[in-house]
């Protein structure tokens, strides 16, 4: 898709980097398999059942999760009003817009395509930011849009749904029977099946949550040139923050599976394990990023 977001070749190059590396560790992956199981087959087809229907039903699937109804302009003009100046200046089709009644401060972007694609934003982010700062956050999303890393992200977490699922199904094999026919063969090819999966998962997920970092700071570059306005996104990020302190963790935890596609996460990682485990960059590598973004365009540095 052509648009006015420039073109991220960093992010596409990171994109294409991890797909080839998770696709070299599944090949690996099948092919223990292939050496040490007989029941590999229905294992990788279950799994790719899984994957395509969230592939194809990533929108729907989301917005129910999130109990997020789509708006037309006369619901939110406000909304739809940003939105269109956006798609506009961005010279990009206009998603499908939503809205979901949580006063968790936060907003996404999903859909494999651009026919597909919606936008949603919560109650709670539009009452808590201005416009501009509004504006900076959708911009952020709709490059998520524009640079298809929504549907790169679940293609690429194919492998870890796999390995989890392998994981699981020796395992509970184990516990319901597996060891009676048998022999300690039998008991040492499921731990062995099980340790490789392990390792499989454990490096789709880090390979996962770096591309993820990485996209989230693309985007945050995207939008703030799309806008112009850096600080105000800036501002928005610093306001999102600290008004999730003040969400009940209860609710910040029923919404942490969605992280991975929030404009802020839910619920961080603990500093010591940012780095390696966060979907996210902190708060101030990204105010940073903003900040040298803000020169670079001319506009007054954001304050943290």
């Amino acid at each position: 898709m052509r648009t006015r977001f420039r073109p991220d070749r960093q992010l596409t190059a990171r994109m294409v980097l991890t797909v080839f590396l998770l696709g070299l560790v599944y090949v690996a992956f099948v092919a223990v398999l292939v050496a040490l199981l007989k029941s590999w087959v229905a294992i990788v087809v279950i799994a790719g059942g899984l994957l395509a229907v969230q592939y194809f039903c990533s929108d729907r699937i989301a917005l129910a999760a999130m109990r997020a109804r789509v708006v037309d302009p006369q619901q939110e003009p406000r909304l739809h009003g940003i939105v269109d100046r956006l798609c506009a200046a961005a010279d990009m089709p206009k998603p499908r817009v939503a809205v979901a009644d949580t006063d968790l401060p936060n907003a996404f972007a999903t859909g494999r395509n651009t026919e597909r694609a919606v936008v949603c934003v919560t109650t709670g982010i539009m009452r808590r930011l201005d416009t501009d700062e509004l504006e900076g956050v959708l911009a952020h999303e709709l490059s998520h849009i524009a640079h298809r890393d929504v549907a790169v992200m679940t293609i690429a977490s194919f492998l870890g749904v796999v390995a989890g699922m392998v994981t699981r199904f020796m395992f509970y094999s184990q516990m319901f029977g597996g060891r009676r026919r048998g022999a300690d063969q039998t008991y040492l090819l499921v731990v062995l099946v099980m340790l490789v999966s392990a390792v499989v998962y454990t490096l789709s997920f880090l390979l996962i949550r770096a591309l993820s970092r990485y996209r989230e700071l693309a985007a945050d570059r995207a939008g703030a040139t799309l806008t112009g306005r850096p600080s105000a996104l800036a501002s928005a990020l610093t306001k999102v923050t600290g008004e999730m302190a003040r969400i009940p963790t209860r609710d910040l935890r029923t919404a942490q599976a969605f992280n991975a596609f929030f404009f802020t996460p839910a619920v961080g990682a603990r500093p010591s394990l940012s780095t390696l485990l966060s979907t996210h960059p902190s708060l101030q590598q990204r105010l940073d990023r903003l900040a040298e973004i803000s020169t670079e365009l001319g506009e007054a540095a954001p304050s943290a």
